[in-house]
């Protein structure tokens, strides 16, 4: 039996804590193991070695809100990565029940919206990172290689796409961002079968998504600066807004906005004169046989 992502997440994070982080004096052997013992998070959190060990192999699945409160304080967690434990937990306590998720589609006024903002590039993406539509500065921003009419998902383009790897400065901080993302994503919907398909791939294809997924952090994409090496336009800076969508819970718009006034301003101005279309496409065209 497997320790299962709630084992996995647990050790991971008992990992990065050293006895010192804790106030625990090391005065024991050489240490095997990198970061806690399972008896001194246990001994922190005030729950027996058994019990904890248990925990994190994954034979026990019924931790009560009060343990699980005492180890994330020993282990520190913040507010996102508490949340995710939190969800661990509960889909531990659950019998999977995979089952195919219906298509994710745009809502009308979802595509109002991504048209209101026609002045900055934006895009929606669906849970699993799928551009279900962008306006077309967002598609010259982030993905002018592409056809316009392209779908791509970003996670994949981000790992696996030259072109996107290329586009970042500090390509590993947006790499990381993602996957923290990402990791949430899967605590919300362990059972959604394309989204595992997704990380499937990534981890046979990218030796830096491993890295990555295996660290275990979490955090949310939700406003943070990037500076952009853009083949067009040249170096843009743009800060990346993720909003929720009012209709579409499980979507979200992304807009890059740059400060007024600003060299970047005038860059994705630029881009919007070279860019040679205008309209929002969030479908395939299809051509007639």
């Amino acid at each position: 039996m497997t320790a299962g992502p709630l084992g996995d997440f647990l050790h991971a994070r008992r990992a990065r804590l050293r006895p010192e982080d804790v106030g625990l004096q090391d005065l024991g052997p050489r240490r095997r193991v990198a970061g806690l013992r399972r008896e001194e998070l246990a001994q922190l959190a005030g729950v027996s070695v058994s019990y904890y060990t248990r925990l994190e192999q994954g034979l026990s699945r019924g931790a009560s809100a009060e343990v699980l409160d005492a180890i994330a304080g020993a282990l520190r967690l913040d507010a996102h990565e508490r949340a995710h434990l939190d969800r661990l937990a509960d889909a531990a306590r659950r019998t999977p029940q995979p089952r195919r998720p219906r298509p994710e589609k745009l809502a009308d006024e979802t595509r109002d919206l991504l048209r209101a903002v026609d002045n900055v590039p934006a895009l929606v993406l669906g849970r699993r990172t799928d551009v279900l539509a962008w306006n077309t500065l967002g598609h010259a921003l982030l993905a002018g290689h592409l056809d316009l009419t392209q779908r791509p998902n970003l996670s994949r383009m981000l790992f696996l796409d030259p072109h996107c790897r290329e586009l970042y400065a500090d390509w590993k901080r947006k790499a990381r961002a993602v996957v923290g993302n990402l990791r949430i994503t899967v605590g919300k919907h362990p059972d959604d079968p394309l989204l595992a398909e997704l990380i499937g791939e990534l981890t046979m294809k990218s030796p830096e998504f491993v890295s990555l997924w295996r660290d275990h952090r979490v955090g949310p994409c939700d406003a943070d600066s990037y500076e952009l090496r853009h083949p067009v336009v040249g170096k843009v800076t743009v800060t990346q807004q993720t909003l929720s969508v009012a209709r579409s819970p499980e979507q979200v718009l992304i807009v890059c906005t740059t400060p007024a006034g600003s060299p970047s301003e005038e860059a994705l101005r630029l881009l919007r004169q070279v860019s040679e279309r205008e309209s929002i496409v969030d479908a395939p065209v299809r051509v007639p046989r």
